[in-house]
């Protein structure tokens, strides 16, 4: 992963540091310094049997990860990219343990270390979809009654921890996993079909437990998993799958930017090539049932098992394991509508009827797109974690010299927005909905024109609505509002100031201004219908128009 400005001038101010302070804090920031050079890091957290390993291998893009419970899935697993692929297991103790994935090309299910002294699992595989994006399987989330321990508390640095505080971890988990999830920038919570209020107090408790900058609705994603058990037998779900996101996505404003609908499933089996020359050639075999007689088979999956079929029962089960009832009726339906449909376009329909590519873009615009600013946020937070808990005062001082210095600088002004409209999305400070949003865009986006909301104009009408939102803010802060408000106020104040600037400079050096970025969101797969909507956004009036583009299905 190529290393983005702001996260190469962190590292810079990291290697300063470690020149002038002790060996114990040194030791610290030169492990902020290694974080800096890896790519973004997700975690995917989530109950258990939610479905979280099956999007993990999705994510990879290969089949690695079990899915049924085992000690492997009872320990945090981070997955990366590697030259070659092996397991390590990182023991509490720092020892290493190097084992060969299983004959199938997943994770061994024995890992011959007692669970007690397992940290976490370290696979490098060499999925190219790993380059830019490590992604960390946690276990299942525990019940609501499960504490986080003192020593993981102590270990993550959060001040005023109580020990009955709720945890999103499970019991057995111990502090150095809890630490590797915790590391992670950004989290995707995987639910199943209703959101249980405990779901939402392991969110919560997650918050608490990670990366300031990942634990926000900034860079938090829902995932509405297993979509296709929502309805019976193969019967469409997506239509009851669209409200109840939205209904979820509701519920959950303050902690994940938005819920995405996703049938984890079809999107394992189709981005880990898993559908054979042999499964398709079984699938065409039964789409020579008829139709009558098809219904019945595909209303349950015992009837799938057992009714009298063309296909051998053994290949029939190998279909309920790769596409369950939903998706092989919609395979039947696309090969019955083209029986000259090959295997290659069958599975790219199939991974669209999934829902995954509308996360993959997600993914892409919300969390890799940002990776240079989240990744420099997090390692400002975990400097500034180091100065509050060392005891030596010189080392304190310079780590807060440095960092209020760095802070200066114009480009780094982005890292207090994202710190801010964290502090807003999250409902600590309470500002109007379209106020925040303006604010989210100026702390997510270098796109005057995405975040001005005039996806037409030049840099002279560009640079001009910056002055005019800086003032607009300007007077927010002096006025009316709340002391926490006007700090917040102040930021976006200079940010729209600094906007201005950089618009008049890159037209002073003759380029074009930003180019508009459309966002894309399927809201049902499978289709290439497109709706544009607009919506009332500017703070202060009802008159400016934003344009979303939807993939509709």
């Amino acid at each position: 992963m190529t290393v983005g400005p702001l996260s190469a001038r962190m590292a810079t101010l990291c290697d300063e540091i470690v020149a002038r302070v002790g060996p114990e804090v040194a030791g610290q920031v030169e492990h902020v310094r290694e974080r800096l050079a890896e790519p973004l890091r997700i975690a995917i957290a989530g109950r258990l049997k939610a479905g979280k390993s099956t999007l993990v291998n999705a994510l990879i893009g290969r089949r690695v990860a079990p899915t049924a419970a085992g000690e492997c899935t009872r320990v945090v697993t981070r997955f990366r990219y590697g030259t070659a692929d092996r397991v390590d297991v990182v023991c509490r103790d720092g020892e290493r343990r190097s084992l060969p994935l299983g004959d199938d090309g997943m994770l061994p299910q024995r890992l011959g270390v007692p669970a007690g002294r397992v940290a976490y699992l370290d696979v490098s595989l060499t999925s190219e979809k790993l380059r830019g994006l490590t992604v960390v399987d946690t276990p299942g989330l525990a019940s609501t009654d499960t504490g986080l321990s003192a020593r993981a508390a102590a270990e993550l640095g959060e001040a005023g921890h109580r020990p009955d505080t709720t945890a999103p971890f499970d019991a057995a988990i111990d502090a150095d996993s809890a630490s590797e999830v915790a590391a992670a920038e950004a989290v995707a919570y995987v639910f199943t079909q209703a959101v249980r209020a405990d779901d939402v107090q392991a969110l919560e408790a997650f918050r608490s437990a990670s990366a300031r900058l990942a634990s926000s609705p900034i860079n938090a994603l829902g995932v509405f998993g297993k979509v296709d058990t929502l309805v019976g037998g193969a019967a469409d779900p997506w239509p009851v799958a669209g409200p109840l996101a939205e209904q979820q996505a509701a519920l959950l404003a303050r902690t994940v930017s938005e819920v995405i609908p996703v049938v984890g499933l079809l999107a394992e089996t189709g981005e880990a090539g898993r559908l054979t020359a042999a499964d398709c050639a079984a699938l065409r075999q039964l789409t020579t049932i008829p139709v009558d007689q098809l219904r019945v088979l595909l209303a349950s999956v015992d009837l799938f098992r057992t009714r009298p079929a063309p296909v051998e029962p053994a290949r029939r089960e190998r279909l309920l394991e790769l596409l369950d009832l939903y998706g092989i009726g919609f395979c039947l339906a696309q090969l019955a509508a083209d029986p000259s449909l090959g295997s290659g376009e069958l599975v790219r329909r199939l991974v669209q009827a999934s829902g995954f590519p509308r996360l993959q873009r997600t993914l892409e615009q919300t969390l890799r797109w940002r990776a240079d600013a989240i990744k420099a946020g997090w390692a400002l937070a975990r400097l500034e974690r180091i100065a509050g808990h060392t005891g030596d005062l010189r080392d304190r001082e310079t780590l807060r010299a440095a960092t209020e210095r760095l802070l200066r600088e114009p480009a780094y002004h982005r890292l207090r927005l994202l710190e801010v409209a964290q502090r807003v999305a999250t409902g600590a400070v309470p500002l109007p909905v379209a106020w925040e949003r303006e604010l989210t865009r100026l702390a997510t986006s270098d796109d005057a024109r995405w975040i001005l909301r005039l996806p037409h104009a030049g840099p002279d009408e560009l640079a001009a609505a910056a002055v005019e939102a800086a003032g607009r803010w300007r007077v927010y802060a002096v006025a009316g509002a709340a002391p926490a408000q006007s700090r917040v106020a102040q930021v976006a104040h200079r940010g729209f100031h600094l906007l201005a600037q950089a618009i008049r400079a890159q037209a002073a050096g003759g380029e074009a201004a930003p180019e508009t970025r459309v966002r894309t969101q399927p809201t049902q797969p499978g289709d290439d219908e497109t709706r544009v909507r607009t919506q009332a956004a500017q703070p202060g009036s009802d008159d400016e128009t934003r344009v979303q583009t939807e993939a509709g299905r």
